[in-house]
């Protein structure tokens, strides 16, 4: 089975977890939520009977005709409580509704309706069961201890009273759908004889088993559980239609890893007193600084490739974010965002503007030597102003860190060659360790899906499904696309930091 239908599948369970388990559809099931929704019916019921006889009387016979000393602003009174009436009951009916998509497991448990659970009294219990700590004298003391639990007795007498009676009103919305859908069947099954229909194993088919059971006695309806699935279904077709095919364009110019390796050596020595971790956005940036820097590059090739890095560092950052939560790489990140925004809106970096004009009639060489000076002085000037070990490293020194290291990478490799690198050269060769670090980072793109999927916080587990759900089906090509590839036989923890790619690539590429 292909990848991405397996991913579809675990966001799928996921997806039915977090619906059912959300605080809307917990309510649904409530015997409160659908007693209120009883009620609100034959309010409203009545409603409208008062409103029929009112009319009946209006324009009955004369002896019933009356005139009020209110005049007209009756009739404003009574339609505006009869749309108040209306409005306040929309939303415990709809509740109603959805208990339809409930089926009973046993008709028995189901009706024992004078069984009150524990969590309904529990708080009662609780206040009746603490000592009185604000007086001194024992007799008061305990005079008001027994008061209070007379009184509270007979709030739990109370509350048990309201939970039964809610627990009976809201058998009607039940028993009747049960008791028509009854005789439905029986009168279906005198009159048509149903077809024989062949069961086909469906690895996915029994999703019921991922649904959060509110009660023992019931459990979600298949019709129901199909409207969840097919949710999922149309959310992820939706993010599919947004895939970007300029990214997809970029990604082609990948032949592999090896740009991993080869925007950094360890040939260039370091700058003093910098210890910056690598992440997959920032060398991506720092690359794309020098790209859009170059004169002579035509803007549609410029304008191209800021689209497919903007796209690219959504599911870098998502990926950086899900497995790579250590605070030195936090901090990376941060800096990184802060960076790009500079460089896609107003095209500097670090406020040096990345405008061709600066750099028109310098050579490749020129320029990388600009960067790689303009990186040592930030470097130099946040050394002299602090003092001492830094808490948090700048995003300055952050970003001057990496672009001095790939800058003089690449001047170091270009003295090697018999020719210096044209700008065409160099273009092509910045995009290409481009899409190769985003090759490498988007093969974590599996694990960070299913680390979303895996949210513990009951308050953000419903968007951190419906974050997986979206980046899944604005990357299921990509994913595609890397199935393909020879991928390093590293351990799956290890590939999600762009450093121990580095590490393996060097021991295993001589």
């Amino acid at each position: 089975m292909p990848k991405t239908e397996k991913l579809r599948q675990y966001v799928r369970r996921y997806w039915i977890m977090a619906e059912t388990g959300s605080p809307q559809f917990v309510m649904a099931s409530n015997p409160l939520s659908i007693a209120s929704g009883v009620i609100c019916v034959i309010i409203l019921v009545f409603n409208l009977l008062v409103v029929f006889i009112s009319q009946i009387i209006q324009h009955g016979e004369e002896q019933y005709h009356y005139e009020s000393d209110y005049s007209w602003s009756m009739y404003l009174i009574f339609i505006t409580q009869s749309i108040g009436v209306l409005v306040g009951a929309i939303a415990p009916i709809l509740r109603c509704f959805l208990v339809l998509s409930f089926k009973l497991v046993s008709n028995r448990s189901h009706f024992t309706v004078f069984k009150v659970e524990n969590y309904w009294t529990q708080k009662l219990h609780e206040w009746k069961q603490s000592p009185i700590q604000l007086l001194s004298s024992s007799r008061s003391r305990t005079l008001i201890y027994n008061t209070k639990g007379i009184i509270i007795s007979l709030f739990i007498r109370l509350q048990k009273g309201i939970v039964i009676l809610c627990k009976l009103i809201s058998l009607i919305p039940t028993v009747i759908p049960i008791f028509v859908v009854y005789c439905w069947k029986s009168r279906k099954a005198r009159l048509v004889t149903p077809p024989i229909v062949s069961k086909t194993d469906n690895t996915d088919s029994n999703l019921s088993n991922y649904v959060l059971h509110i009660h023992d006695e019931v459990e979600l309806g298949e019709k129901t559980l199909a409207r969840i699935s097919n949710s999922m279904n149309s959310f992820i077709s939706k993010a599919e239609k947004q895939q970007n095919k300029d990214l997809l364009e970029l990604l082609k110019q990948s032949t592999g890893f090896k740009g991993v390796q080869n925007f950094d050596t360890d040939l260039v020595q370091p700058l003093p007193s910098v210890e910056v971790v690598n992440s997959w956005s920032l060398p991506i940036v720092t690359l794309t600084c020098l790209a859009i820097s170059l004169p002579n590059v035509p803007k549609d090739a410029i304008k191209s490739l800021l689209r497919s890095v903007g796209e690219g560092l959504s599911y870098t950052h998502q990926v950086e974010e899900s497995l790579n939560c250590e605070k030195e790489y936090v901090n990376v990140r941060k800096a990184t965002i802060i960076l790009w925004n500079g460089v896609e809106h107003k095209r500097n970096w670090l406020d040096k503007s990345l405008e061709k004009d600066a750099f028109r009639g310098k050579t490749t060489t020129e320029i990388l030597n600009w960067f790689s000076e303009r990186a040592r002085d930030i470097v130099r000037e946040i050394n002299e102003n602090v003092n001492g070990e830094m808490v948090n490293t700048p995003k300055e020194l952050i970003a001057a860190n990496s672009m001095y290291r790939i800058a003089e990478t690449i001047l170091f490799r270009d003295k090697c060659n018999t020719e210096p690198l044209t700008k065409k050269q160099l273009l092509a060769l910045l995009s290409g360790m481009i899409a190769d670090i985003f090759s490498a980072c988007f093969t974590n793109l599996p694990q960070a899906i299913t680390v979303k999927c895996q949210e513990s916080v009951i308050e953000k587990r419903e968007a951190s499904v419906k974050a997986a759900a979206e980046l899944l089906g604005k990357t299921t090509k990509i994913i595609q696309s890397l199935e393909t590839c020879d991928l390093p036989s590293m351990d799956p923890d290890k590939m999600a930091y762009i450093d121990e790619w580095r590490l393996y690539l060097k021991q295993s590429i001589p």
